[in-house]
């Protein structure tokens, strides 16, 4: 047993969320992005947190929300300076999780060369699934991710075709942020994101491992 705490719950008291940009050389180039030669990182709070039950609410300044499909790696023990052969030590299973994206603000962001905060880490950004258990993921280079929207398939592509494997990242982030139990790190998204509207229903899946669902909702002005 990795960890002490409730880590099927990570979402209810893990600190922080790692994640990495750019990591599918399909998706940068549709985004006119350079492949990266390490690693993009960004965070998102746990406040971005949102489980299924619950809406993905667009943000009141965001006119160009999209769905990025990635596969998150759930830290069961931490560590700083991990190496790579020993990265897949610390982990203590997987989720299936949405990178929501406000596209309009994040363009405008790197115009300016500003942070992405406004674009990436509102509250709900952050759906997730049900905590997997690492060994129903015997490999998670060889993943084959998923995500429809109202029944279209937007996305589907293998963590294969990662630039920087998960013992990679969690060795690489490590080196510059402490990792701790409970973190998530995003590993990126395949090709093929789009925008999604109000009263959309999103699907995914992790082929043959799980499948998850949620409504869009607007957050209006207060």
């Amino acid at each position: 047993m990795i960890t002490t705490r409730n880590i099927s719950r990570f979402w209810e008291w893990g600190r922080k969320i790692i994640c990495v940009g750019r990591n599918y050389a399909d998706h940068a180039k549709e985004l006119n992005n350079p492949v990266p030669t390490e690693p993009v990182l960004f965070l998102k709070p746990p406040s971005a947190y949102v489980t299924q039950g619950s809406p993905i609410l667009v943000p009141s300044y965001c006119r160009d929300l999209h769905h990025e499909v990635e596969l998150g790696v759930v830290i069961g023990r931490g560590g700083t300076d991990i190496p790579q052969g020993s990265a897949m030590d610390h982990v203590a299973g997987y989720a299936l999780c949405l990178d929501m994206t406000a596209r309009d603000v994040q363009d405008v962001c790197k115009s300016k060369g500003l942070p992405w905060t406004l674009a990436k880490a509102f509250n709900t950004s952050c759906p997730v699934s049900e905590f997997i258990p690492r060994e129903r993921i015997p490999d998670p280079g060889n993943v084959t991710l998923w995500l429809k929207v109202n029944d279209q398939m937007r996305q589907k592509g293998c963590t294969d075709q990662m630039v920087f494997s998960v013992p990679h990242l969690i060795s690489y982030i490590s080196g510059i942020i402490t990792l701790e139990e409970g973190d998530l790190i995003l590993t990126g998204t395949p090709r093929g994101v789009s925008a999604v509207q109000e009263h959309d229903e999103l699907q995914a899946g992790i082929q043959d491992v799980v499948t998850m669902s949620f409504k869009v909702n607007r957050k209006e002005h207060q």
